[in-house]
């Protein structure tokens, strides 16, 4: 039986994923850490992997900790630094690690087409558009981003030299190259991306809609019991399904 820990217990991916766990026969719940505990190394100890939903600063603390306590994690943590995300990169080289922006396998298979679509229309303008409920915090999706930064990649663009992330006023016509990452918030809205590609006369439009969390956290729990048997290094959600 996978004994997995929960870092970020009481946020809302972390109770659906201990809700979710109820039906697995292979693995259960062994651990909570929340932003109210203290004890990360009797955490670590009862755990043989790590699911993390937590926050940036968390993912920070807990990534410092794991540095010197190797263990495998799983992360879907979003808004994380460059400097976090070396952090990851480094200590993987010591632990297996998998991080994923969302871990959804029609989300997986978003980006995968989302990809082929940039290559073969690359003279369509490119736009993404993501929707999420009113408390979510981060803005671009950590999900938006990273569709983004396959359709650049396609492109043989820099996303950090060609994002836009609103537009206002008289800004002048679209250029060529840049790709817009727009964000609506309100109700009750788990998650709903979409990758466009406008062209004369015609668009294509790629669309995932997320109807329930519990797709995130089995999302989550197969990729933790996939990750406790690989070795040392720094996984993505298509590593895990084979994609």
């Amino acid at each position: 039986m996978l004994k997995i820990g929960i870092y970020g217990s009481n946020g809302r991916m972390g109770k659906m994923i201990q809700e979710c766990l109820k039906e697995y026969e292979n693995a259960k719940v062994a651990a909570l850490f929340d932003k109210n505990s203290s004890n990360l190394e009797d955490f670590f100890k009862s755990s043989d992997v790590i699911i993390d939903f937590s926050m940036p600063e968390g993912t920070k603390t807990l990534l410092e900790f794991a540095k010197k306590n190797p263990k495998p994690l799983c992360i879907g943590t979003t808004g994380l630094s460059k400097d976090e995300l070396n952090l990851m990169k480094e200590i993987s080289k010591n632990m297996p690690i998998l991080y994923a922006t969302n871990m959804s396998l029609g989300v997986a298979v978003l980006n995968k087409l989302a990809f082929l679509a940039s290559k073969a229309l690359s003279e369509f303008d490119a736009e993404i558009l993501e929707m999420h409920h009113r408390y979510k915090k981060d803005a671009p999706s950590g999900t938006a981003l990273t569709l983004a930064k396959n359709v650049a990649i396609a492109r043989n663009l820099d996303l950090d030299k060609v994002r836009v992330s609103g537009r206002d006023g008289i800004i002048g016509q679209r250029s060529k190259d840049e790709i817009a990452v727009m964000s609506l918030r309100g109700g009750d809205i788990v998650g709903r991306h979409t990758a466009g590609f406008y062209g004369n006369g015609e668009f294509i439009e790629l669309n995932h809609t997320a109807t329930s969390r519990a797709t995130f956290a089995n999302g989550a729990i197969k990729a933790a019991i996939w990750l406790s048997s690989q070795k040392n290094g720094l996984y993505d959600i298509n590593d895990c399904l084979g994609l």
